[in-house]
């Protein structure tokens, strides 16, 4: 049984929640199982957040994550929240334009570091470094297909916010072509 529990940790504003809806209507697409759970600090924008996804081939018995398969850490005290809790064969992918202090010793799971926010800020869009990290997940891991992520921009970006479908795209590709760079 193929089962991914995936978590993505930030500061309200990254697009915490938007990257795990962007792999959670991937993986639907794909016709797999999916269960997710955000949470939102209180004051929303600035404060604490996070997305839980889980994945599966077959029906999702507990929604709980006690250790993720892959991780993501947009900012320093995501990164301090959840530095133990990707498994030791998981994958943990740090943004290191944000994660500048890193435990080595103290994080389980391998790490991935990409500066994704210094990457967004070059090709224009501070606000697609959640989209960068996801391109570059799902280029190392094949978590979902890349056509299945970029065909479901359209449901997460709908109505006013269609003009952010393009802009997102190119990001998942530029996050993708990373991990070619660091083989």
């Amino acid at each position: 049984m193929m089962e991914e529990k995936i978590f993505v940790a930030g500061f309200g504003g990254q697009g915490v929640v938007v990257a795990g809806n962007v792999l959670a209507h991937a993986a639907l697409e794909e016709g797999r199982h999916i269960l997710g759970m955000v949470s939102y600090g209180v004051e929303v924008r600035g404060g604490a957040s996070h997305s839980f996804v889980i994945i599966s081939d077959q029906e999702i018995d507990c929604p709980i994550i006690d250790e993720a398969t892959l991780g993501f850490a947009l900012s320093q005290a995501a990164y301090e929240k959840f530095k133990t809790k990707t498994r030791s064969d998981g994958i943990f992918f740090i943004d290191s334009s944000q994660v500048t202090d890193i435990d080595r010793s103290g994080t389980t799971g391998r790490l991935v570091e990409i500066p994704a926010t210094q990457i967004a800020r070059e090709i224009g869009n501070e606000k697609v470094t959640n989209m960068i990290m996801l391109g570059a997940a799902i280029q190392k891991t094949g978590i979902v297909k890349m056509a299945s992520a970029v065909k479901v921009l359209g449901k997460v970006f709908k109505g006013l916010r269609k003009d952010l479908i393009y802009v997102n795209e190119k990001a998942l590709s530029v996050g993708a072509d990373l991990m070619f760079q660091k083989r």
